[in-house]
């Protein structure tokens, strides 16, 4: 999805200038969280300020100030922006952790079902959400190109990771698999796991591969912008669920 033009950019409370954007624009090394803003709330936000301090903690043995990312989101969004696509970047210059904030239009996943190409790549560090995303789009791209809607990372011999920007799952005749192997926990996929049994639906986290796909009744994708349902991957079909996607909406 092309992201929409931007509609406000601050750092650490200030707008945007060019000595505040130098060191964004010229390292790759950092990590940033996305969340979709509806009527000046979003879900799961206090598991994007703990995914950001988990983060900021591990690149830089720094802390960071959940209650001031809060601030500064607020701020950015103001009150013109009820509706919004966020997304929030630390870097780290020089000793304390700088805050980017970013404000866009509201995008939502769109509900229509994905054919995903799988590719073999493994995120570097793929528990962060972090930048230099080079891959993901490399691959995204030429997925595209060949027909599909994204990408899919598999390992080298076909163990199933995540999409190129989601999480995937899988339903089987005992409930949801999740992939087990290096990949980001979503915010969509932390919101939905832990209901899951409560609603009849129970899930777990195992060794998926290539070529164990056809043991899968149905296959979703989710982000922070929702989720939906694929209808094939690579040449494996899947049927669309509709009651399983209500179930998970």
């Amino acid at each position: 999805m092309t992201p929409l033009p931007l509609l406000r950019i601050e750092i650490d409370g200030r707008p945007a200038d060019t000595e505040s954007l130098l060191h964004p624009a010229t390292t790759a090394y950092g990590h940033f969280t996305a969340l979709q803003v509806r009527g000046g709330a979003t879900r799961g936000l206090a598991l994007h300020l703990e995914r950001l301090r988990k983060a900021t903690y591990e690149l830089w043995e720094k802390e960071l100030d959940g209650e001031r990312v809060r601030a500064l989101i607020r701020q950015a969004l103001g009150d013109e922006y009820r509706d919004a696509s966020v997304r929030v970047y630390v870097h780290c210059p020089e000793t304390t952790p700088t805050v980017m904030v970013t404000v866009r239009g509201p995008q939502q996943m769109s509900a229509a079902a994905q054919a995903l190409q799988s590719v073999a790549y493994r995120r570097p560090a793929a528990h962060v959400k972090h930048l230099g995303g080079f891959g993901q789009g490399y691959y995204g791209q030429r997925a595209r190109a060949a027909g599909f809607d994204d990408a899919l990372l598999v390992e080298d011999d076909g163990t199933v990771l995540e999409g190129a920007v989601t999480n995937v799952g899988f339903l089987d005749d005992t409930g949801l698999v999740w992939p087990a192997g290096p990949s980001l926990d979503g915010i969509t996929m932390q919101l939905i796991e832990p209901r899951l049994d409560a609603a009849g639906l129970p899930s777990r986290r195992e060794r998926v591969t290539l070529d164990g796909l056809g043991a899968f009744r149905a296959a979703f994708v989710t982000n922070s912008q929702g989720l939906a349902p694929v209808s094939r991957i690579d040449d494996t079909a899947f049927a669309v669920d509709e009651k399983l996607m209500e179930r998970l909406g």
